[in-house]
């Protein structure tokens, strides 16, 4: 087997139109289709990342909250690399969004920080190699 790339992550959202303006608006991901499945009573929006990875965020009837944050089993957090880290978070404040303060990983030397979807799903964004 020969895994290329991340192609993929899903998301559910409690509240649909709020996560999918956080998602489009705030982190500015474009939307590639989005489509409402009648026999599930769902939604489907599929977002991209200028490298064409996507993000699919999902509706569901009811679905049960995140057991807790951010160790539960499964899926800990989702990353975004971006090229300066203290510049995103400020964007993200301008829009209302709580950063957690900038820390630095003692193993590569990049800064990082973490913040949450309306959902509270933990987002990292890690500063790219000069």
């Amino acid at each position: 087997m020969h895994l290329h790339r991340i192609h993929h992550v899903a998301i559910i959202a409690s509240d649909y139109a709020r996560s999918k303006d956080f998602y489009t608006r705030v982190l500015s991901l474009r939307i590639v289709a989005e489509a409402y499945r009648e026999a599930r009573d769902s939604w489907k929006l599929d977002l991209a990342l200028p490298d064409g990875t996507q993000i699919e965020l999902f509706s569901f009837p009811s679905p049960p909250p995140r057991p807790s944050r951010p160790e539960a089993r499964g899926l800990r957090h989702l990353a975004f690399e971006v090229t300066d880290v203290a510049a995103s978070a400020a964007e993200l404040e301008s829009h209302g969004v709580e950063v957690e303060p900038l820390r630095v990983d003692e193993y590569t030397g990049r800064r990082f920080t973490f913040f949450a979807d309306p959902d509270g799903l933990p987002i990292e964004l890690y500063e790219a190699a000069a």
